[in-house]
């Protein structure tokens, strides 16, 4: 019924309403969904697309992205279907072949992956993300050679492109060639030296050969470089483990651990290093964990039970023993085990009975030899698996909203300066903006109150509580009906009474929850011209405008763009600028509207944090430092701002200032901060 119900609001919304537009736009509509599917709103672009469906089911652009968005929320089969839809209306998409392959690959049906791929580069046969897919699929099938021959083809363009060697490395290391995969890692490592992932890479390669000196060296890089990757912490325990090292070992365990809470193998390791210290609580502790993430590990059983008979709980240890013969009836060890168990209960009997059962089986020995290399348990402490690639789920999601279209994503194969070498990988904090719904962040001490945005829950028409944030999220398809109840609710409402300022506020909110930024827009300048006086509005005008812009800017999807300037900008159908002075006129009038924010509300630190960020987008990193400063006078733990100011320092040589606010960001909550001081202070 709540599905009914969102549809319906939908077309009432999208096709009666005068403020949505007299007639089904599905242009429009279709570009709102985009929008929405860039900003990673997978549900509410779900809903936008199955209205253009209803309403032009011929159309294969709306399967298509519809299927990006199910992906996203792991409906594979739902998003195949929907492939299969686009190919049977537009059999001539790539984009399409790509997104059906991705699928596939990501259910194990490798063969119709590389099938998909290989369909999608007839048409676009120089596509970087559509040979490095096929590369992939090819290696899962172990057709090695293949896999080479996509990759150095890639190569033969890019030969100093750090992400290309890294996955040339992998598939030489699946093929066994380890001397080849420890050159290529060598070449992340040489064209991408502030990265963390080839140093991580090949320090597993170096582990897994037993040369654990150089390995310890390329961990220790690794993670000076800010690695989250919690394998690198636990290879370099295991290495700290191997040398003795205990103490070392278990610092390394235990960040991994925080790094990844369910992480099977931190708690095994850590659980075999504090057995072996004799501190068996805490090792028992450590291996519940392990039987809790995974009650088949029967090397974390047999650890467990171990423990338990060190620990006298006879039965808990007999009850593990009992598991393990059960999957594993020619272990040995079990059964002599579980008879010290019994014996230790006082049941002679039944110890006897499983030291009879072992003697049988080993008087066995032509019917037991087969199976006992089977029924073997390693249980030395666990290796790590090879850091993975760059997320592809996410590549995936960048290039599908981008139109399949491949983008610049590379390494710089020039040598820009150390600074900017360091500096590539790394993102500012975003712009902040009134929204209901955030990620809770106990963490940073940022003072997000302000008497304005009290003032205004209390004058506006609202769905939910407003609140300011820069870690929105998504939303649900409870939340989506909700919201577009409420933009019908005030349209009625603003029937009766158009000179009412804050319900064109209200609706404008409501409008940008639900990504369709020209109507939020549009919403806002009637608000203003009401009344002029709303610094909140101008605020959320030019965080809507930048939106936009970095949209437009990242996709080359200037629809919904053109659609606000058609709409707001240029109502009379007068000429349009070029792309380029569009571009440099809604700079203007985003920076105009920070302006005037700060003109009527001073203490507003947010409207200086966002025109910072706009100004370091123009790369006027000066002024941009000291808009940050001024954010920073008037909130003194404003721990983002402090961030970004130490980032741009950085950038522009300042690297000590840079430095020291990096160190008060860390200070203040945003803890990623650490992990880039010791890079930018190599």
């Amino acid at each position: 019924m709540q599905k009914k119900k969102i549809f319906w609001l939908l077309f009432v919304l999208m096709g009666a309403c005068a403020s949505l537009s007299a007639q089904l736009n599905t242009e429009r509509i279709m570009a709102i969904g985009r929008n929405a599917l860039y900003f990673e709103d997978y549900v509410l672009s779900i809903q936008y697309f199955n209205q253009v469906i209803k309403i032009k089911p011929y159309m294969a652009e709306p399967y298509m992205y519809r299927a990006i968005a199910k992906t996203q929320l792991g409906d594979y089969y739902g998003a195949e279907k929907d492939c299969n839809e686009s190919i049977k209306r537009n059999p001539f998409l790539p984009g399409v072949y790509y997104i059906r392959g991705f699928i596939y690959r990501s259910m194990g049906k490798y063969a119709e992956a590389e099938a998909d791929f290989t369909h999608a580069l007839e048409f676009s046969p120089e596509n970087k993300a559509y040979l490095m897919n096929r590369a992939d699929v090819r290696s899962l099938q172990e057709k090695y050679q293949e896999a080479k021959e996509d990759v150095d083809l890639l190569l033969a363009r890019e030969p100093h492109a750090a992400d290309l060697h890294f996955e040339m490395g992998r598939i030489l290391l699946a093929d066994k060639d380890t001397a080849g995969a420890e050159a290529s890692f060598s070449n992340v490592v040489k064209y991408a030296p502030y990265e963390s992932a080839g140093w991580s890479a090949r320090g597993f390669l170096r582990m897994s050969q037993n040369h654990l000196d150089s390995a310890l060296v390329d961990f220790n890089k690794a993670i000076e470089l800010g690695s989250q990757w919690p394998g690198d912490y636990i290879n370099r325990g295991v290495i700290f483990y191997k040398k003795h090292d205990y103490r070392n070992a278990l610092a390394d365990y235990d960040e991994a651990i925080q790094l990844a809470p369910d992480n099977l193998q931190c708690y095994y390791n850590r659980g075999t290093l504090r057995n072996e210290l004799g501190d068996y609580n805490n090792a028992l502790a450590d291996f519940d964990k392990v039987l809790e993430i995974d009650p088949s590990c029967m090397e974390g059983r047999y650890q467990h039970g171990i423990i338990s008979l060190e620990l006298r709980q006879w039965e808990t240890a007999l009850n593990d023993f009992d598991t393990i013969i059960s999957v594993h009836p020619y272990f040995l060890p079990a059964y002599y085990l579980a008879s010290q168990a019994e014996q230790a209960m006082g049941n002679t009997k039944e110890a006897f009975a499983y030291r009879k059962k072992a003697y049988d089986l080993e008087e066995n020995k032509e019917e037991i030899q087969k199976q006992r290399k089977a029924a073997a348990l390693n249980t030395d402490v666990m290796m790590a698996e090879n850091r993975p690639a760059n997320d592809n789920r996410k590549e995936f999601s960048a290039r599908a909203a981008q139109d399949m279209e491949e983008k610049s994503g590379k390494y710089d194969n020039n040598i820009r300066g150390t600074i900017q070498q360091q500096y590539v990988d790394i993102v500012n904090e975003p712009n902040f903006t009134l929204t209901y719904y955030a990620r809770t962040n106990n963490i940073r001490q940022t003072n997000y109150y302000h008497p304005a945005i009290e003032e205004l829950k209390n004058k506006i028409q609202i769905s939910a509580p407003i609140k300011i944030t820069n870690q929105e999220i998504a939303l649900s398809a409870d939340l989506i009906g909700r919201h577009f109840e409420a933009i019908s609710t005030l349209s009625e409402r603003i029937k009766a009474q158009p000179d009412d300022a804050y319900l064109y506020l209200s609706r404008a909110i409501e409008f940008a929850v639900v990504q369709d930024y020209a109507s939020a827009i549009e919403n806002l300048n009637t608000t203003l011209q009401l009344n002029d006086k709303l610094a909140l509005a101008y605020f959320l005008r030019a965080n809507l405008r930048y939106k936009l812009l970095v949209y437009a800017n990242s996709t080359d999807d200037t629809s919904l763009w053109n659609d606000m300037q058609n709409r707001i900008s240029n109502p009379n159908g007068k000429l349009r600028l070029s792309t380029e002075n569009q571009y440099k006129f809604e700079f203007e009038m985003i920076v105009r509207d920070y302006d005037k924010t700060i003109e009527l509300l001073p203490t507003f630190s947010f409207a200086y944090f966002n025109k910072a960020n706009v100004l370091c987008l123009q790369k006027d990193f000066e002024a941009a430092i000291e808009y940050y400063k001024q954010a920073i006078q008037i909130d003194k733990d404003f721990a983002e701002a402090y961030y970004n100011l130490g980032l741009t320092q950085i950038f522009i040589n300042q690297t000590t200032e840079g430095i020291n606010n990096l160190g008060k960001a860390g200070e203040l909550g945003v803890y990623q901060a650490y992990n880039l001081i010791s890079r930018f202070q190599d």
